[in-house]
């Protein structure tokens, strides 16, 4: 483990007393790792925003299998982006309705063309994009 470095910070009152509650209530024991994290998500943001970073993701999709010729699509814009795609769960919701995941890991800009292909076909009722660090460039 790295060295740690102690500083200080200046804030207001009502600020802090904010905060305080906030990370209570997610479960943090203290300032130290709460701020460790709000770091370390503003290190995982610029990375994303550079384009080629490598990171790591889901693509989260819902539709209705019964749209004709849906599934095919799918399928083929995940061919057409098969060394992005690490693994694929597909769940049937009820009758109509299906949820796919795909876990995901390449450069940023390749991984927001294929979630905007797939979220953008006609049938998918609904699509989410999580993007995170591969964990590679985080301390």
């Amino acid at each position: 483990m790295s060295e740690l470095v102690r500083f200080g910070v200046s804030i207001s009152a009502g600020l802090l007393e904010t905060f305080d509650k906030v990370i209570m209530k997610k479960g943090y024991n203290n300032r130290s790792e709460a701020i460790r994290d709000l770091i370390r998500n503003q290190l995982v943001e610029t990375e994303w925003e550079q384009g080629a970073a490598k990171v790591a993701g889901t693509i989260t999709l819902i539709y209705d299998h019964h749209v004709r010729g849906l599934s095919n699509q799918l399928l083929e814009v995940q061919h057409d982006y098969h060394d992005l795609i690490l693994s694929t769960m597909h769940l049937h919701l009820d009758h109509y309705n299906c949820l796919e995941v795909l876990a995901i890991q390449g450069a940023t800009k390749e991984i927001r063309e294929v979630a905007e292909r797939l979220i953008s076909i006609k049938g998918v009722k609904h699509g989410q994009l999580t993007i995170t660090s591969t964990g590679e460039n985080l301390k």
